[in-house]
């Protein structure tokens, strides 16, 4: 039996892959990684990571391309804002018996591939708090009203930035038939905030895959693992969960963006420039309003001279 990891990846997340394989290799020197192209341009993060961390790269690139095509032509090329998401679900169809995918916009705190071991038991696996906040950013109330899930049923959701899971579980049919359930139900998904892949492969998870486990429901829990949260505290080259009394497994900047003076800026950095100089920060200013936005400001300005 093989085990490994997957990550999707193109040139322009060269320094996000950096950071988070050089958490992985940190721990782990031995588990296989593998890069799924996020697009055609990924030649130059290749050469970047290939050699120095031992990834491979996807061998079936066509295979690929042709779930991709499939999978966007079911929607509609224009429905998405990220339709590339959905390249992660090659994982199904890759060299690894078991496997975990990880975002790049991760960095990992321990040998993160041991969390495989409750493959035993289970299918498919996640390790996050996304059921807390309930059904936002994946289902609308539409799926109670239908009867597509139970209130039981939504307490499996999960974040789409780590999950793992077994080759062949979901077939290349049983990833068409899941998309065009969804198409023709559009209305059962929260596409509010432009998540692209996270609403339909939970539809397709928690409707295919009954052996599921989070992680975090572990006996005595787990930590919190998302970037927002602002009670984590420093330990070491890690950071702690107090409300746990455990040390992070990992950390997802899910939904922020990474740059100075976000959440946990300096432990991504530390990441990034492991074994290397690290570059004078830089300065971190306000962008530039646009033309529109500086008009409409100026236009409130003279209209609130005028109030009586």
């Amino acid at each position: 039996m093989t085990r490994g990891i997957y990550i999707t990846a193109n040139d322009r997340v060269t320094d996000h892959a950096i950071a988070l394989l050089n958490s992985l290799r940190l721990r782990d020197r031995e588990t296989p990684i593998v890069m799924i192209p996020y697009d055609d341009n990924y030649q130059k993060i290749y050469e970047v990571i290939g050699e120095k961390y031992n990834v491979q790269l996807y061998k079936d690139l066509e295979f690929i391309d042709r779930i991709s095509r499939e999978l966007h032509g079911i929607f509609g090329e224009k429905f998405f804002a990220r339709p590339n998401q959905f390249r992660k679900q090659a994982c199904w169809f890759g060299d690894f018996d078991e496997f975990l995918y990880i975002d790049t916009d991760v960095v990992v705190f321990e040998k993160i591939a041991d969390n495989l071991d409750y493959l035993k038991d289970a299918d498919f696996i996640c390790c996050d708090y996304q059921f807390s906040g309930g059904i936002t950013n994946v289902f609308t109330p539409k799926v109670f009203d239908d009867n597509i899930f139970t209130e039981e049923d939504v307490k499996d959701i999960f974040n789409g930035g780590l999950w793992g899971s077994k080759k062949n579980l979901i077939t290349e049919g049983d990833l068409y038939d899941s998309f065009r359930e969804c198409a023709a139900h559009p209305e059962y998904f929260d596409f509010s905030q432009k998540t692209s892949d996270q609403p339909i492969i939970n539809y397709m998870i928690l409707k295919r895959v009954p052996k599921r486990f989070n992680i975090v429901r572990r006996p005595g829990k787990a930590p919190g693992s998302w970037a927002g949260s602002p009670h984590f505290q420093p330990d070491g080259d890690r950071l702690f969960d107090p409300k746990t009394n455990q040390p992070l497994q990992y950390l997802h900047w899910a939904g922020i963006r990474i740059e100075p003076g976000c959440p946990y800026w300096d432990v991504w950095e530390h990441y990034r420039y492991l074994g290397e100089p690290k570059p004078e920060r830089p300065v971190f200013s306000q962008p530039k309003k646009s033309w529109t936005r500086q008009l409409i400001d100026s236009v409130k300005s003279t209209l609130r001279r005028f109030k009586p």
